[in-house]
């Protein structure tokens, strides 16, 4: 199978009209379409380090959940990071694909699996402006706030997990991995009584117990890498003979 060919698989199966408007992900650097695909690099994060892996690897292609180009690159050159990456991949001749909220919001996608991670089950789609890539569903047995709290920590794999207590048993919970601090309102009109994602912000947890929602930050990285199980499932599926390498993305840590 080709760059190409492996792009347009990935692309049939996570479509780009379930990607927000503002966003800016798909086929992110392609140096040679035609070459054959051995080896692919499933990582989060597009960073210095996961190219240096793919290439001491001998990847073609690395697939990733954050786009690598965001924003429109004014040159390309060694003094933006973005375009030295783009530069490294160019010369190492390796394709990066990107699969951002269009991920995001694909059923069985990176919030239908925090879902899975965390035992929410019956999930329904939540969200703003018809961007409903959340979920919300219920958990098996009602359970309090600190113990919910702390097995989303161990399941995720997270050193830590900040929460905001509303006084609120935890029974139906609504989920959305990366920065959910916007959809807050959105979680409280679904009916949940507990909202868990990665960044939500200071001031929106201070004011949790006025809001009538417990809150859980459980870290950007966390909420979202389990869905490169995902990713690595969707290249099998597209050819078994494939190897998927995953790289540990995550360059925050806690002191």
């Amino acid at each position: 199978m080709t760059v190409s060919q492996l792009y347009a698989y990935l692309n049939s199966k996570i479509p780009s009209a379930l990607s927000c408007d503002w966003d800016n992900d798909g086929l992110m650097c392609a140096p040679d379409p035609e070459k054959e695909v051995k080896r692919v690099l499933v990582t989060l994060d597009i960073t210095a380090e996961a190219i240096e892996k793919a290439i001491s690897e001998g990847c073609e292609v690395i697939l990733s959940h954050h786009p690598l180009i965001f924003k429109g690159l004014k040159s390309v050159t060694q003094d933006s990071c973005v375009s030295a990456k783009v530069i490294d991949l160019i010369k190492s001749g390796i394709a990066a694909f990107s699969f951002h909220t269009r991920l995001d919001a694909l059923e069985g996608g990176v919030n239908d699996v925090l879902a899975e991670t965390l035992g929410v089950k019956d999930t329904v789609p939540f969200g703003i402006d018809g961007e409903t890539i959340g979920r919300v569903g219920t958990i098996d047995a009602p359970t309090s706030l600190d113990s919910f709290a702390k097995a989303v920590r161990d399941k995720l794999g997270a050193p830590a997990v900040l929460c905001a207590d509303a006084g609120k048993e935890v029974r139906r919970v609504a989920l959305l991995g990366g920065s959910g601090g916007d959809d807050i309102a959105a979680a409280i009109a679904s009916g949940a009584d507990t909202y868990v994602s990665g960044r939500l912000g200071y001031h929106e947890m201070t004011d949790a117990a006025e809001l009538g929602i417990n809150l859980i930050e459980a870290g950007h990285f966390y909420t979202e890498y389990p869905v490169c199980e995902k990713l690595e499932a969707l290249v099998k599926e597209a050819d078994g003979e494939i190897e998927c390498v995953r790289f540990f993305s995550n360059k925050i840590r806690m002191i």
